[in-house]
């Protein structure tokens, strides 16, 4: 293995506290900065601030090297590397509002030096971003020998802390070669596959090394922002296959089994649905449409795509009011709030949207979510009752639509459920329920671009 080095991470947010729990298990002291009291306190618990499968358990090895703290100098001036992982929410013309990063980067200037350090960008940030960061600690602290590079994460939530400890891959945009080489250093543990790992992650090692792409910092930037828009893409245009196998009677199930056949496609992200949600696609590729037009170049694929997603969770909408005639005082019960299933995450969530919207369409509206119900309240008004009761949800209802296909509902007695429903009507929103079985339960059931009575 690797020597172990000292590694400082400022915030602690999914990116960072992923990271430093994978760099942990590599092996590595981190330091993680955060500055808000509770979380801090919170993190030395060995306690996560939030839902994230199997990251809790990391937080409290004691054989593990997590070291939360306010004291931002001692982790700096002990750490070889520091890696920033703070927000980068987006501006209301859908920008990137770098005011976190820039933030971090003027804390931790003071404490810098003569020592060689090397500043990782992990953050998701505009291109030449890494350049800004260099300029501004040339002038803040002119005498400190930094490389700032760039290192994006690709993790998703609900397994970020398998992406963390097994990356697909793992790039670096780095001008500096002894940057390059401290950074592979660090990384060496996890590249190789030595780094102890949790029980329940044993059978996801690879069984090759994980790639290191060696970049510059403008290609690292950039590449987070294509990565995310070409997954997007692909949900966006399967959304409009789904589409048009609704006008044509053909069955997007069997079309996708036919797509992921080909080596050149693959059946990732082709999965039919009410679009993407969450706290990356959203932002990412409105900014990079953003970022292209400050380039002075259109994207029009990427237009399209945002307005794709956009519309897709209307057509659904429209397809439940043709079938119920007027959605004027039906009761609607919304299952799921979260953008997706294992994570509590509800920025940019489709759920609280569709419940909104049926709510603003005169729709008694009732919501259900396993893990972020108490959190949803705060996101909706009083009219709509939100409850952690799966049955107390459905009761009376005249409709159910799945907006995020948890275990649970999978898993759900729909005897039991369509018997407390006033009509058995489903849109599963996800086309994640067995068609069969609710018919068999008495369900009227309708799907995204599945050949079934529409």
């Amino acid at each position: 293995m690797s020597t172990p080095l000292e590694v400082t991470i400022i915030g602690a947010g999914y990116v960072g506290l992923s990271t430093a729990a994978a760099l942990a298990l590599a092996g590595h002291r981190v330091w993680i900065v955060e500055r808000d009291p509770v979380r801090l306190e919170q993190l030395r618990q060995g306690c996560a601030p939030f839902d994230e499968p199997g990251l809790e358990a990391v937080l409290r090895d004691p054989a593990l090297q997590l070291c939360p703290t306010h004291d931002l100098r001692t982790a700096v001036t002990t750490s070889s590397v520091v890696m920033i992982a703070v927000g980068t929410p987006p501006t209301p013309s859908h920008g990137v509002d770098l005011t976190q990063v820039f933030a971090a980067v003027e804390a931790l200037a003071p404490h810098l030096d003569g020592t060689p350090r090397v500043i990782a960008v992990k953050s998701t940030v505009p291109v030449g971003t890494s350049a800004g960061i260099a300029e501004t600690l040339r002038r803040l602290a002119p005498d400190a020998r930094v490389a700032v590079s760039s290192n994006p994460e690709f993790l998703r939530q609900g397994r970020a802390l398998r992406d963390a400890v097994f990356p697909d891959r793992i790039v670096v945009g780095a001008t500096e070669a002894w940057a390059l080489e401290h950074l592979r250093a660090l990384y060496e543990p996890l590249i190789a596959g030595s780094s102890s790992v949790p029980a329940f992650l044993e059978d996801h090692r690879p069984a090759a090394l994980i790639p290191w792409l060696a970049v510059s910092p403008r290609s690292a930037e950039l590449s987070k922002y294509a990565a995310n828009a070409f997954l997007a893409m692909k949900i966006s245009f399967i959304n409009e296959i789904a589409n048009l196998c609704i006008e044509t009677g053909a069955d997007v199930d069997e079309i996708v089994a036919v797509l992921e056949r080909d080596a050149r496609i693959g059946g990732d992200f082709l999965r039919p649905g009410l679009g993407y949600g969450g706290s990356c696609f959203p932002k990412d590729t409105r900014a990079l449409s953003q970022i292209a037009l400050k380039g002075g170049y259109d994207f029009r694929l990427l237009r399209a795509v945002i307005e794709v997603n956009t519309a897709q969770p209307f057509r659904a909408l429209d397809r439940l009011e043709r079938r119920l005639g007027d959605l004027r005082g039906a009761r609607i019960a919304v299952l799921g709030l979260t953008f997706k299933p294992e994570t509590d995450d509800l920025r940019e969530s489709l759920g609280v949207e569709i419940a909104l919207e049926l709510s603003a369409r005169g729709a008694v509206v009732s919501a259900h979510d396993p893990v972020a119900a108490k959190a949803a309240r705060g996101l909706l008004p009083a009219a709509i009752h939100v409850t952690s009761d799966l049955e107390d949800c459905v009761t009376d209802a005249d409709a159910i639509i799945l907006v995020t296909e948890w275990v649970a509902y999978r898993n759900a007695d729909w005897e039991r459920l369509g018997s407390a429903m006033r009509r058995r009507l489903i849109f599963d929103g996800r086309n994640a329920l067995d068609a069969a079985l609710l018919e068999r339960a008495g369900f009227e059931y309708l799907g995204v671009g599945r050949s079934l009575p529409a």
